[in-house]
């Protein structure tokens, strides 16, 4: 029987942060959920019985306290993954001085600096640590520099920590997923016609679930994954990595 965990999320109350939670404690696994909306924190708590914590992973000051009181709640800390997100949809002549900066902090900055606390936390007894990237970082995808460019930069940083901190036995890996029906996502896919194109684009035919990033996420987390270090793992119904039928023929 595999060992309980204590797992820190941050952004967990977002469609995949719930997924996850709800998936990590059917297991039975301790999680921590934090993230900046207190209200939505606290309706966590009350559906599935996680331990919440209050902090904005854009700040260093509050990523640094909030992991440090995750560790000092159970006296150890097996993982953390980051799901802050946001999804800015624009071309990049279009793009705004304070909508980049915004993004590289939502997606770029607060992967940094979980990753920076958790490690100092993890380095005597190991753990895992699994940021979010996009199908978009590695295929053309209209509209999304900026998203992008900062999830490339996810990437960049996990494969260079993983080299760096795998001798201390902490993995860091990259679930990077396609469209995902989230909150999030809801506008964009919100017409009948939006959901058939957006469905088109992804080779096996549909758009994602939370539930399909969650067990991603998830199994790079536990033991089940424990030789697997410094892999962007693509969640995405082949979107990154093939031609679906459609666009082959056309």
């Amino acid at each position: 029987m595999e060992r309980l965990m204590v797992y820190l999320v941050a952004g967990a109350y977002g469609g995949i942060g719930h997924a996850l939670c709800k998936k990590l404690r059917a297991e039975g696994h301790c999680v921590i959920a934090a993230g900046k909306n207190h209200e939505k924190l606290s309706k966590l708590k009350q559906d599935l019985g996680v331990e919440i914590l209050a902090a904005d992973f854009t700040s260093p000051q509050e990523t640094e306290e909030c992991v440090g009181r995750a560790f000092k709640l159970h006296e150890r800390l097996d993982g953390s993954v980051n799901l802050c997100g946001s999804l800015l949809l624009k071309p990049a002549h279009l793009t705004l001085d304070a909508e980049w900066e915004d993004t590289l902090r939502t997606h770029l900055f607060t992967s940094f600096y979980l990753l920076r606390e958790s490690v100092k936390v993890m380095m005597k007894t190991g753990g895992s640590i699994v940021l979010v990237s996009s199908a978009a970082a590695r295929t053309g995808i209209a509209n999304h520099e900026a998203v992008a460019a900062a999830k490339a930069g996810v990437e960049g940083l996990a494969l260079s920590a993983a080299a760096t901190y795998a001798y201390r036995n902490i993995r860091v890996n990259v679930a990077a997923p396609g469209m995902i029906e989230t909150p999030l996502t809801a506008k964009i896919l919100s017409s009948e016609s939006a959901r058939k194109v957006s469905a088109a684009m992804h080779p096996m035919g549909r758009i994602g679930t939370p539930e399909d990033a969650a067990a991603a996420v998830a199994w790079l987390l536990g033991s089940e994954s424990r030789w697997v270090t410094g892999q962007v793992l693509g969640v995405d119904g082949g979107l990154a990595s093939l031609r679906s039928r459609q666009t082959a023929a056309s």
